[in-house]
């Protein structure tokens, strides 16, 4: 999942030998050894003096045919933003490329990550492409993840129309292994804290916000695990918000362009070269059975290429702001959305649905949920289960609450490994090996909607930068209900009871051939992961999680 690689310290890779308890004194000198390399090498390669020049969103293109149809659909909606809920990651994948096809003056993307896969390949090839006819590109990445992208992002930058800037950046362009660990473990407090927003505006008239990064797996076009998830299409008053926090960030201190990086950078043969690799990827990709599936799913075109109805309501965009990530737990309530989305559920009366894959209540949340449900309120929440995460820490984690949300009423369940048969997501081989859940968004009494890059934990809390949008809107709150409701089903997720409502065995219950199936531990997972999780609930890792 997209906040793999902050979620648990890195793992040093010295060798086996080096993992004992008593580690032998030549292996500490080789350790500090290349501890003193990796930092020196940090030292010199970013200027974090660099003067970079500020801008902000270009106004509104009112002129353009989408312009146009946008303006002519707000005004009949006065004050009231409109929304399309992407929940096919084919149609999320080719709205994206659809509206930079159509954007004639400016894209704005922030992204947590942006792969050098086929996917990220796809949509660098429209945004060069727009580049090409004079649109203003700007692409903001955190950096914790763009080492193997970084070439591609480097050679994009190279275009006059394009600019790309990196997030709270490593102070090396594409640090090792080592280097990597080693800056990470000198300054932690400033590393470990990261950029998580996602972001895409074009033209200043229509955005998407929501859960998706840019990669195969985001698009259920990989050949390991795809995710689950939800993005929104947002027009009217909401996008100017949306542009006004991504000035922010694009403006703040810790975004460097990677121009800040000393050393050689791509020239404009590597750009035409670029031009011509992508070109070629984007037709092999056009030829792929990921295209054809798309094809048969979406035959009028994707949901940003096509007019039609939109869900309306007020609506506002919650995001952190930049500086969270320099200030202490005392100073951040006032620069976070948590208390927003907390404000949110507080006016709960009927139900609350709750989707967050990574779901890390505390004692605080807990007790919160428990005390909803004491006063009427149903709470359902949809979570990974331990087969289907790839974070088995932030397993550990929720589960030492299991036991207390059950017994408090709250309702539990948890998404299976794979998806039924018949349900699998298409990739280049037909079929998807594993289905994991990416979505975060809660619904409130049929009315209110949240939705965005935020999980329920104290990292998101505390740590990462994050950003959503809240909406009042019924019909809005219908269609997230009926993704929920479709994701519980038991052919595509456990209902996890207490066989007594209080004291009893824990139970997992599924589908499998038609029939209900109970099961007494975590399902589908092996000793070796259970092992894991039984050993990392019992480190003080909490906080980081």
């Amino acid at each position: 999942m997209d906040a793999r690689v902050t979620r648990w310290p890195f793992w040093i890779p010295f060798g086996e030998k080096d993992t004992h308890v008593k580690v032998k004194a030549r292996h500490t000198g080789v350790i500090a050894t290349l501890m003193m390399v990796g930092l020196l090498g940090a030292c010199s390669t970013l200027r974090t003096d660099y003067v970079k020049q500020p801008s902000k969103a270009l106004p509104p293109a009112t002129t353009t045919p989408s312009g146009r149809y946008i303006r002519a659909e707000a005004n009949q909606h006065v004050d009231e933003s409109g929304f399309r809920l992407l929940t096919l990651s084919n149609n999320a994948l080719m709205s994206r490329v659809a509206l930079a096809d159509h954007a004639q003056h400016s894209i704005d993307l922030q992204y947590y990550i942006f792969n050098n896969d086929a996917t990220g390949r796809l949509v660098a090839q429209h945004l060069l492409a727009a580049a090409d006819r004079g649109v203003r590109v700007r692409l903001l990445v955190d950096d914790i993840s763009a080492t193997n992208a970084i070439d591609m992002l480097d050679a994009l930058d190279a275009h006059p129309n394009i600019e790309v800037r990196l997030f709270n950046p490593f102070h090396t362009r594409k640090p090792s292994l080592v280097s990597k660990t080693t800056q990470f473990l000198l300054d932690a407090h400033r590393l470990n804290r990261r950029m998580h927003n996602k972001s895409y505006i074009v033209d200043g008239n229509v955005a998407i916000v929501g859960g998706r990064n840019i990669g195969d797996a985001y698009f259920d076009a990989s050949n390991d695990t795809n995710f689950r998830d939800l993005d929104l299409i947002a027009i009217g008053p909401v996008v100017k918000q949306a542009s006004h926090a991504f000035d922010e960030y694009w403006n703040c201190d810790a975004a460097l362009p990677v121009q800040a990086f000393q050393g050689k950078h791509a020239s404009h043969y590597d750009l035409a070269q670029l031009r011509v690799d992508l070109g070629r990827d984007a037709r092999k990709f056009a030829q792929s059975d990921y295209a054809q599936a798309t094809l048969d799913k979406l035959p009028n075109g994707p949901s940003g290429d096509r007019p039609g109805a939109w869900f309306w309501g007020s609506a506002t965009l919650v995001a952190d702001q930049p500086a969270k990530i320099d200030a202490s737990k005392e100073e951040t309530r006032a620069l976070r959305i948590g208390p927003q989305i907390k404000s949110m559920t507080d006016q709960a009366k009927q139900d609350v649905l709750l989707i967050s894959p990574y779901f890390i209540p505390g004692d605080d949340g807990t007790h919160y949920l428990t005390d909803m449900v004491s006063r009427g309120v149903t709470v359902k929440v949809l979570t990974n289960s331990l087969a289907s995460t790839d974070e088995a820490a932030v397993h550990a984690g929720y589960s030492r609450y299991r036991r207390a949300l059950l017994e408090g009423g709250v309702q539990l369940y948890e998404l299976r490994p794979a998806a039924a048969s018949g349900e699998q997501p298409a990739t280049s081989k037909g079929t998807s090996s594993g289905v994991g859940l990416h979505a975060k968004a809660i619904v409130v009494d049929g009315q209110l909607v949240f939705i965005g890059s935020m999980n329920m934990d104290q990292r998101s809390k505390l740590l990462n930068t994050e950003m959503g949008l809240i909406v009042d809107c019924p019909a809005l709150a219908v269609a997230v209900t009926n993704f929920f409701d479709t994701a519980i089903q038991p052919n595509s997720a456990y209902h996890v009871t207490l066989s007594e409502p209080h004291g009893g065995r824990m139970q997992w219950q599924d589908s499998e051939n038609g029939k209900l199936v109970n099961y007494h531990r975590d399902p589908k997972a092996s000793t070796k992961r259970r092992l894991e999780v039984y050993m990392l609930r019992f480190m003080p890792i909490e906080g980081m999680l």
